[in-house]
């Protein structure tokens, strides 16, 4: 009988041994079951996704654009003649007209040497356009025109006359070498962009020269 008994608590306390194991069990599933959702939930997810961005992606984009960044420093309103400026009307006559023109011809080929490097950078269009011979931006625009009607006004005539021809020889100089340059690489020829514009400058420093002196016989 007293075994009986025995064996009866026996079975009783596996019993409850197997409930335990099975609540534990439960337990144990929905915990990883809820950890599962957890994280496959969309909030997780986007907590995971800022994590490696502020981590990782954001620095990563930032230093590739440092890297590809390079500065370039702006040039100064006055190295180029500003193109959207008024253009320049065709000269109608008048000796006060005329040396006023004049005057702001020279002012625009001083500012054209002052920052010849910087300018002839942009090509030779760049420098035509101070030389009057592309568009009618600068005050050299006609300057041929103005130069002659100012021809009695001289001291002396003939001089005049010797420094208006060489300065006009200069300009179509300069001209053609600052046009020319535009198209050397496509051609045979041994030049470069950079040497017929060096000759361009050249050829502006002797065109400069004579407007001097034609500036002198005028008394300017």
């Amino acid at each position: 009988m007293l075994r009986h008994l025995r064996i009866a608590a026996l079975l009783v306390a596996l019993g409850r041994a197997v409930d335990a194991f099975a609540a534990i069990s439960c337990c144990v599933g929905r915990a990883h079951h809820q950890t599962e959702l957890h994280l496959k939930s969309p909030s997780v997810h986007h907590d995971r996704r800022t994590f490696l961005t502020q981590q990782f992606i954001a620095p990563a984009l930032a230093s590739a654009a440092a890297a590809s960044f390079i500065p370039r420093p702006a040039l100064a309103d006055a190295l180029l003649m500003d193109k959207s400026s008024p253009d320049i009307p065709a000269f109608q006559g008048g000796v006060a007209e005329g040396k006023k023109r004049f005057q702001l011809a020279i002012k625009d080929i001083d500012n054209l040497l002052a920052d010849y490097d910087a300018i002839s950078k942009s090509g030779g269009d760049n420098v035509r356009l101070y030389l009057g011979t592309q568009g009618v931006k600068s005050h050299m625009y006609g300057i041929g025109k103005v130069l002659k009607s100012l021809k009695e006004e001289a001291d002396d005539i003939v001089e005049y006359t010797e420094a208006l021809n060489e300065f006009e020889a200069y300009l179509y100089q300069a001209e053609g070498a600052s046009y020319q340059s535009m198209f050397t690489e496509h051609s045979s020829a041994k030049s470069t962009p950079e040497s017929l514009l060096k000759t361009a400058r050249g050829d502006v420093v002797n065109m400069r020269k004579y407007m001097g002196d034609l500036a002198a016989q005028l008394a300017l």
